[in-house]
């Protein structure tokens, strides 16, 4: 099967080894993702484990939750956006859920650390993604 593409597969966006540069997201509503770690697993049992940019995941994703929107940033050259179509702030984590080209994506991102767990699914394929988030600068 072939591997998934766009904001979904980067948006799995889901944290084993993600160093310490997550930050508190308490009450921020724009933030910049990276990507550290992916796994991809086939419906066969096969799995394996790489780098962002070795597995078709974008290494930075912008969330944007007032405008309920992921994209890639772009520097990245990629030019991917989908849109979150629930969000929830719960419990000090932030929850995003989505579907788009036959993939259905999730977030939980931990408002204290901004660590992120993401994932994608796809008939027959799962990618999960950890990382770490960081508040955008109001000037940007």
């Amino acid at each position: 099967m072939s591997k998934p593409s766009g904001i979904l597969v980067g948006s799995l966006l889901l944290l084993s080894a993600v160093p310490a540069f997550a930050d508190d997201l308490t009450g921020v509503d724009s933030m910049i993702c990276a990507t550290n770690n992916v796994v991809e697993c086939e419906d066969d049992g096969d799995c394996s484990t790489g780098s962002p940019s070795g597995m078709n995941v974008p290494q930075f994703i912008e969330v944007d939750l007032r405008g309920k929107r992921l994209s890639t940033t772009r520097a990245s050259g990629l030019n991917r956006a989908t849109e979150i179509l629930h969000l929830q702030r719960e419990g000090g984590q932030i929850f995003l859920q989505g579907y788009e080209n036959g993939r259905a994506f999730s977030f939980v991102i931990g408002e204290k650390t901004g660590l992120l767990s993401a994932a994608v699914a796809a008939e027959g394929l799962t990618v999960g993604v950890f990382g770490a988030c960081t508040p955008v600068a109001a000037s940007r």
